[in-house]
């Protein structure tokens, strides 16, 4: 149990420090970059996985470039949904994006929904609805489309899902792909602040290792959990994402004194109730 509660600490943690970025004065892309060069060196330490497998000629290029892209465009979409609608919004659409696959599986893969499928997927819509929808008497920093921002990150995560479970289908193991994604999603994200004309500074970077650490931890004892507990995955995927949800409301609301509406609350109630009812059976 404890890998579980460190993973859900360290997703939580991620936000949390997205959030403390722009008091620190942190520019988030410069941080991002790092995170991943940090990421990448803890995945070939820790997961030691079989990079020969890569030259097979199986191996899906195009959806590791594409998650090599999407990686670090969802990474700042978080970034500024944290910084404009709050940790508790940006967290809760982070979970919501399982549904995604969902959807995909039905409209793009011919497969056929089930009445608890169909259930959870109208019960994240409306979570999602309610999340968005702010107290008119707090304006959001970012304007009056401020809710964009955890909608990008719904459907971000939420494509970024579907694409691990098509290298999954390609055969690609999960160590190889997650090596070759982050080594991808580094440089293309580096050669676009060279492009940028970029000032690198140590403080960014510096806050990019700590960034690292906790988004690759979040992955590692997210995989440790689920072999600790082998016969009981469903127990690991909804403890972690209603695990996320709950902390990260708590942390939201009472530290960073984010203000939640009543329907607000519905909304992250309506997110626990759709993650319990998806759990696997």
């Amino acid at each position: 149990m404890l890998y579980l509660i460190a993973s859900i600490a360290c997703s939580v943690a991620v936000s949390v420090l997205l959030k403390l970025f722009r008091r620190w004065g942190v520019e988030p892309a410069q941080a991002i970059v790092m995170n991943y060069a940090v990421a990448l060196a803890l995945a070939l330490g820790l997961l030691r996985p079989s990079l020969e497998q890569l030259a097979a000629p199986a191996t899906p290029w195009g959806v590791l470039i594409a998650l090599g892209v999407l990686l670090p465009s969802v990474f700042l979409a978080m970034a500024a949904s944290v910084r404009h609608a709050g940790i508790v919004r940006s967290d809760a659409a982070q979970r919501l994006s399982l549904f995604i696959p969902l959807l995909a599986s039905f409209f793009l893969f011919g497969q056929d929904p089930t009445a608890r499928t169909v259930g959870g997927i109208a019960l994240a819509f409306a979570a999602l609805f309610c999340l968005l929808r702010r107290p008119a008497d707090t304006p959001a920093e970012g304007g009056p489309y401020a809710w964009a921002w955890p909608l990008a990150v719904w459907v971000g995560y939420g494509v970024i899902d579907i694409l691990f479970k098509q290298m999954s289908k390609a055969g690609t193991a999960f160590g190889a792909g997650l090596v070759a994604s982050f080594a991808l999603a580094g440089v293309l994200l580096f050669a676009f602040l060279l492009l940028r004309r970029t000032r690198w500074q140590l403080p960014h970077l510096a806050a990019g290792v700590g960034l690292g650490l906790l988004n690759f931890g979040n992955i590692f004892f997210y995989i440790r959990a689920h072999q600790q507990f082998p016969q009981d995955p469903a127990l690991v995927f909804s403890a972690m994402n209603i695990g996320v949800v709950s902390l990260g409301a708590l942390v939201g609301a009472l530290v960073f004194r984010e203000t939640l509406s009543r329907l607000n609350l519905v909304g992250l109630a309506l997110t626990i109730v759709a993650i319990v009812v998806m759990i696997p059976r």
